[in-house]
């Protein structure tokens, strides 16, 4: 159990010095307050996130424990509270619950009681804590925010925000739905261009004519219907950034071209006599094998090293798996947002479900898979019913080469075990169940 802060309220001074004497042997930092006056002033002392627990004595002359219940309530939302009390009646404990307390503690009281109570009450506030930091960081994340708790994604985060700041090249590869043009636009948005244009085009999409025109313009009278002149792509991200999406689709023309603008840096429009200086940086993606096309000649080997400068590699989803129930979630808050629905999590259930999937299409698939569930659930969970046939298919055809659904779920536990560093009451709390049937799992696994 890791060290908390802890106030004890107790008007009995041996009672208080006991109480206290517990706690410091477990580690804690104790403060005590002979009354509940005294207490206030403690409490009114006090900043923000400093207080982690209150044990407070229920009958006390002047304060009582209830009031002290209340301020701390209205000071700390999050701190525990527990009520000790010789008067253990069944109505003096309901309406300490029913008020906010964690739990209470009858005198005459068993230390290993106290004990278990006090770890319990400390473990829902740090549940607490870490899942506001979570909202947090969901509620920040817009623009080109990448979440991630996979460790090697996080050092590869680091690497690009090093990569940003030099005005170099960059040549983002991965497969479909990986996230490349994310990281573009993480790449801009913490390079010196931030405040510059952040523009893209689809290498894939166009004909080798229309490509030309996109990126480099042309002249009023330049061709048939060129009716007035048009700024091209590279010359609009002047002082910006700009993504070359799926390169590798260019005609060996078009890589000719590119080439030259990128060597020159200066572009000339359709129709014009006169080249234009530009001052962009280029971003290629692609989710091709671009080595092994420049070794069978249908990438220029001159141009691969132009644009590849710096390379960075974005992993497919699942191998960084432990960032899938921070992607659902981030997907479940913006779908159900979008939607006015009212969904908070998906369910132990269909985490495991989710967990256990290859995801061929990776982070876009998932977002899809998300989004549909959205619209199919009734209430606040997503349930396995509300996935798609396709993916629940997919696990029970694969059983020879995917683990069974009891093997997931093994998976996701040990998986919330490690995230929760074996605290199995916060564990149970994530998972959604009971600490007794989390026991009966861990010994069903041969996970005790």
């Amino acid at each position: 159990m890791e060290k908390a802060k802890i106030l004890i309220v107790d008007d009995e001074k041996i009672a208080l010095r006991n109480l206290r004497h517990i706690l410091v042997k477990d580690g804690h930092e104790v403060e005590m307050a002979e009354s509940g006056a005294q207490a206030v002033k403690i409490l009114k002392g006090m900043v923000a996130d400093e207080l982690d627990l209150v044990l407070t004595d229920l009958r006390m002359p002047g304060v009582d424990g209830m009031e002290i219940l209340e301020l701390s309530k209205s000071l700390f939302p999050d701190t525990e509270v527990v009520m000790i009390t010789g008067y253990a009646t069944v109505n003096s404990a309901l309406e300490a619950m029913k008020s906010g307390a964690y739990h209470y503690v009858a005198k005459p009281y068993k230390l290993e009681e106290v004990r278990r109570v006090v770890r319990e009450a400390l473990e829902k506030r740090h549940l607490k804590l870490e899942n506001r930091q979570l909202k947090n960081t969901l509620a920040k994340a817009h623009g080109a925010t990448i979440l991630s708790e996979d460790p090697k994604m996080k050092d590869l985060l680091r690497t690009a925000r090093q990569i940003a700041q030099g005005d170099v090249s960059v040549l983002i590869t991965g497969e479909s739905g990986t996230g490349k043009e994310l990281m573009s636009r993480f790449l801009h948005e913490n390079s010196p261009r931030a405040k510059g244009p952040f523009l893209g085009v689809n290498c894939g999409v166009f004909t080798e004519d229309l490509l030309a025109n996109e990126l480099f313009g042309h002249e009023k009278g330049a061709f048939t219907g060129a009716d007035s002149s048009k700024k091209g792509l590279i010359e609009a991200a002047q002082g910006g950034t700009l993504l070359l999406d799926e390169i590798t689709e260019m005609s060996t023309a078009m890589q000719v071209k590119l080439l030259r603008v990128l060597q020159e840096k200066e572009v000339q429009p359709v129709g014009s006599t006169k080249p234009v200086k530009i001052d962009v940086r280029f971003i290629a993606s692609t989710n091709r094998d671009i080595l092994k096309m420049v070794r069978d000649g249908r990438f220029r080997q001159d141009l691969y090293f132009r644009v590849n400068v710096m390379n960075i590699h974005l992993p497919p989803l699942a191998e960084r798996r432990r960032d899938i129930p921070l992607l659902v979630q981030f997907f479940i808050n913006k779908f159900s947002r979008a939607m006015n629905k009212n969904i908070r999590q998906a369910s132990p259930d269909a985490m495991t479900l989710l967990m256990g999937y290859d995801y061929p299409g990776n982070i876009r698939e998932l977002e899809n898979i998300i989004e549909r569930a959205v619209v199919l659930a009734p209430g606040e969970s997503i349930e396995p019913e509300h996935l798609p046939e396709m993916g629940i298919q997919t696990f029970r055809a694969r059983k020879s080469t995917m683990p069974s659904l009891e093997e997931q779920e093994r998976t996701y536990i040990e998986w919330v075990l490690e995230k929760t560093e074996g605290n199995r009451t916060k564990a149970a709390e994530i998972l959604g169940i009971d600490r007794v049937s989390l026991w009966r799992k861990l010994k069903k696994y041969s996970m005790e």
